[in-house]
């Protein structure tokens, strides 16, 4: 059971864990009125638990969210080389969090993790709480660091990872939609000042290929963590139909994505598996309440979505960019 923590401001409720869960002590009240205690509260708590959650605030609406997730001093940033689908919302740096069928769970990652960079601070905002499910399962990546195989993580921190992705067949996002532009210049632009490889295919696909980290260590607090995305990029993360189907239509090179050693072999799907499975004995899992702000340390937290029925609105902010070491 989460407990108090000492110290917090006698206006506010201020409970441990993960997330760490803040409420005003009045009904009524707004973030407004709480923002220097709040920015003090997530400097003091935010990177040794990973996690925020500001409930029970009043007058919440896309705008307000957007104010404060840009009020802890970094400007909030474009959704650019996605691999997902979102939409803007309003105004700049707010997006839709990823638009997947509902009847589909989002497993376990940290944001960007499967490039070179990355957001440090990603926020969530529940304008609407599903009739049923649609949590926003987390996970502490400190601890699935320590559960996974050390073998595994030495693999991994060794070899690093190589992720492949083809845009333009149809069955993945367009380039222009990734790249958020129709000009092929600036894609070879972007991708050549990020160390990303890129191949002209035909007349409107593209291949990528960038090489990127499979563990991370945090840049302030020096935690390590488990900080990849093969699990998902990896061609077993879709059932064998859909495998065969993918390799049938467009070969092995062609399907949309996959994820390989750093040098280029395969990863064994057993191996992710296993990965699977620590993310899984790992998440924490909270109900949604409709005005609800989440605020991750996206390098030491994994976020998720689970399946839903009824209506839903989540929308979420980034800021903070950091660049890992171009491999």
């Amino acid at each position: 059971m989460n407990q108090a923590i000492d110290l917090a401001p006698m206006s506010l409720r201020v409970e441990a864990g993960l997330p760490v869960r803040v409420s005003p002590l009045q009904a009524g009240q707004t973030l407004h009125e709480h923002l220097p205690a709040l920015q003090q509260l997530t400097q003091a708590h935010l990177e040794s638990a990973g996690g925020m959650l500001f409930s029970g605030f009043a007058g919440i609406d896309v705008g307000g969210f957007q104010a404060f997730a840009g009020s802890f001093g970094h400007p909030l940033l474009s959704y650019e080389f996605g691999s997902t689908p979102r939409s803007k919302v309003g105004a700049g740096g707010v997006y839709t969090s990823t638009e997947f069928p509902a009847h589909r769970a989002i497993p376990l990652h940290n944001e960007q993790a499967y490039t070179n960079e990355w957001p440090m601070r990603i926020w969530f905002y529940c304008a609407q709480a599903a009739e049923q499910g649609g949590e926003t399962p987390i996970a502490d990546s400190r601890e699935v660091y320590r559960r996974i195989d050390p073998a595994i993580r030495q693999r991994f921190a060794e070899k690093k990872l190589l992720y492949v992705r083809n845009y333009g067949n149809g069955l993945d996002l367009p380039w222009q939609q990734v790249f958020n532009t129709e000009e092929r210049q600036q894609v070879e632009r972007y991708c050549r000042e990020r160390g990303i490889q890129y191949e002209w295919l035909g007349d409107d696909e593209l291949r990528t290929q960038q090489r990127c980290q499979g563990v991370a260590q945090h840049p302030r607090t020096g935690d390590w963590v488990w900080f990849n995305q093969a699990h998902l990029f990896h061609l077993s993360s879709l059932d064998a139909e859909t495998q065969e189907i993918l390799i049938d239509s467009v070969g092995l090179e062609g399907v949309p994505r996959n994820v390989y050693y750093g040098d280029g072999t395969p990863i064994e799907a057993s191996l992710l598996d296993e990965v699977r499975g620590v993310l899984d004995a790992c998440a924490i899992r909270f109900p949604w309440q409709t005005g609800d702000i989440l605020m991750l340390d996206n390098m030491l937290t994994a976020h998720a979505r689970d399946p839903f029925k009824g209506p839903r609105k989540v929308v979420v902010a980034m800021a903070e960019g950091r660049s890992g070491d171009l491999l």
